[in-house]
Parts: structure tokens; C-alpha cells; sequence
């Protein structure tokens, strides 16, 4: 992480973000998902103050991080643009019998589905879960949206990160592309 001291210009990036995210919360939005569903939520906390304004990197850079149940994507200057809930992997699925935490490390986005994407495994036994704009980061774990209701506080998926619907849209067509650095923090 990058600061110099007192970090009084990264504070004043903090009071920004912080201000501009106030402004929204109290907007509602619209999200279209499957075949013309809609779904109305209030714009979530500010969930910009639960992540670091600023990260040390030279590429664009998703951060998931699975203890404070937020995403956060940094641009190449290392600096947050845009962040909100995510829903991280369970410490155990009932319906597998095993653990199925979200995997920590260091990823690359090897691929990128559209609003129609759906799971090939869940549920179990023939899959076709919904997971709207699905960006596959390592094995069959991906970023990717889900309806209201099904992006919660706390790490309930079989590993993938769930985010809003809205969220998974502006990430897969203005900030993700095949090769995207994902970053998974440790829970």
C-alpha cells in the first residue's frame, strides 16, 4: 500500500469517495436480469470504507475480500473506483459435504460470460443457476451476479463471489477483461 506519512491527499481522497457514495445511497436502481425481471434495490452502504483508497499495483486489479464482505476495483494507479457487497464461499455446503470457501491468492480472469450465464454444476444434480455476467477467475470459481436476496453479509455461496447484479455488469463491460488480475484475501 502506498502512503507517505501524515497521508493527508489520500484522507481527502477517503472524504471524497465517502461524500460522493453518501450522495447515492439514498438512489434506487433498476437491475434487468432474466428475460426482463426487475429488480429494485437502495444502493448498498458505503462499502469504499471497509477497503484501502489506495493498493501498490500497475495493472487494474479486482480485490475480494471475504472478511468484510466487500469487493473493490483499483485502476492501474492503484486507486479504488468502484466497490460494493460480495458474498464469498462457505466454510461448508451441506448439499457437497465439504468445505467450499472461496480459493485466496493471486488470479487472472480467464474468461467472461453474458447476462445468460448460468451454472453447469448448481444446483446439484443438473446446475443451470443463474450467474449473470460470470467472469471466471479460477477453476469454476468466478465473480458474477445474483437477484436480490442472494448477496448477504457473510460467506454463503459453493465458492463463487457473488456480487449485485449491477455490479457484475459494470465490472464485465467497463473494468474486467480476459486477464484481469483478481484478487482473492485470505478470510
Amino acid at each position: 500500500m502506498r502512503n507517505a506519512g501524515s497521508g493527508f491527499p489520500q484522507l481527502a481522497l477517503l472524504t471524497v469517495a465517502a461524500l460522493t457514495l453518501s450522495a447515492c445511497s439514498s438512489m434506487s436502481s433498476d437491475m434487468s436480469s432474466d428475460g426482463g425481471s426487475m429488480y429494485s434495490y437502495n444502493a448498498p452502504a458505503d462499502y469504499s470504507s471497509r477497503l484501502p483508497a489506495q493498493i501498490e499495483t500497475r495493472e487494474k486489479v479486482v480485490v475480494v475480500d471475504p472478511r468484510v464482505h466487500a469487493w473493490g476495483a483499483y485502476d492501474k494507479d492503484g486507486s479504488l473506483v468502484r466497490s460494493g457487497l460480495a458474498t464469498a464461499g462457505s466454510s461448508w455446503c451441506p448439499d457437497i459435504g465439504r468445505p467450499c470457501k472461496t480459493s485466496a491468492g493471486h488470479f487472472r480472469v480467464n474468461s467472461l460470460g453474458s447476462a445468460d450465464c448460468k451454472s453447469k454444476i448448481f444446483p446439484i444434480p443438473k446446475g443451470g443457476a443463474p450467474m449473470p455476467y460470470c467472469m471466471f477467475f479460477h477453476g469454476g470459481q468466478a465473480l458474477h451476479g445474483v437477484h436480490e436476496g442472494e448477496v448477504v453479509e457473510g460467506n454463503i455461496s459453493h465458492g463463487c463471489v457473488r456480487l449485485h447484479v449491477s455490479d457484475a455488469e459494470w465490472l464485465r463491460f467497463n473494468f474486467v477483461n480476459v486477464g484481469t488480475k483478481v484478487i482473492v484475501r485470505p478470510y
